[in-house]
């Protein structure tokens, strides 16, 4: 029972995926019985499909034709995808140039949903080295990335995002953050220990578009033991923060805000 209801649940989304391509390749909007024959689906089951994408806010109806067509959601999630894709096209050069000038782990991260996602790595050669975070999701305060996407991202952070908002997603002391991000804004940079896993040092830098919107963070991840203090003041804050002007200038905001 239960292996067929999976192998139903994976057909459906076969189907649900058909049915969103017809939407974005059609001209015109389409009905129901047109659907159902591009398909070769009942009508039933295209009314099912298109009630549950439209829930979702994929799918529109046009309550005078009946005519479908695609969302707002959808096409909202298709400029995340090719954000992030732009992203990682233009941040790829400049983490691979501070990867092996550093020779330690560049990742570029986004925020998602008060969630850090890191989005891409360029590796180091080091011996001993952190483990991947390609795909991963963190609370945002609880690492470098996220605070300093936050920090930079806005002057009164938690304030907008809500200090009930904030503490239902698990922050403990609201002012101590606050302080922190604070800290970053000044110092533009955002540097801690242990936020990724024991023995984690991560340094974050946030990245801005043409409007001087946070669109990311390059941050650096290496093991505390070869972080010391005076190679991360000299030589790794000052180049993360010189890449970050690089690759924001790549999405025009040096242009603007020189």
């Amino acid at each position: 029972m239960d292996r067929e209801r999976g192998a139903y649940s994976v057909q459906a989304v076969v189907k649900a995926f058909d049915l969103l391509e017809t939407l974005a390749a059609e001209d015109s909007n389409p009905t129901i019985p047109l659907l159902a024959r591009k398909l070769e689906l009942s009508r039933n089951k295209v009314f099912r499909l298109l009630a549950t994408l439209e829930d979702k806010g994929l799918v529109e109806r046009d309550e005078v034709s009946g005519m479908y067509r695609l969302g707002l959601c959808a096409f909202e999630m298709a400029q995340h995808i090719l954000k992030s894709a732009s992203l990682i096209r233009l941040a790829h050069p400049v983490m691979e140039e501070l990867a092996r000038k550093h020779d330690e782990a560049i990742y570029i991260t986004v925020l998602n949903n008060d969630e850090v996602l890191f989005l891409d790595m360029v590796d180091s050669f080091q011996q001993i080295k952190t483990v991947p975070l390609v795909g991963r999701r963190f609370p945002f305060f609880t690492n470098a990335a996220g605070k300093a996407i936050k920090a930079m991202s806005s002057s009164d952070a938690i304030g907008a995002m809500g200090k009930r908002r904030a503490a239902k997603t698990g922050i403990r002391d609201i002012q101590r953050l606050e302080s922190e991000l604070d800290d970053i804004r000044k110092r533009g940079v955002a540097v801690d220990i242990g936020g990724l896993g024991e023995g984690i040092c991560a340094v974050a830098v946030a990245i801005r578009d043409y409007a001087g919107k946070v669109v990311g963070a390059l941050t650096l991840l290496a093991p505390s033991f070869r972080m010391l203090q005076d190679r991360l003041e000299q030589e790794i804050i000052p180049s993360m923060l010189e890449g970050a002007e690089v690759l924001s200038m790549k999405f025009g905001y040096a242009k603007i805000h020189a």
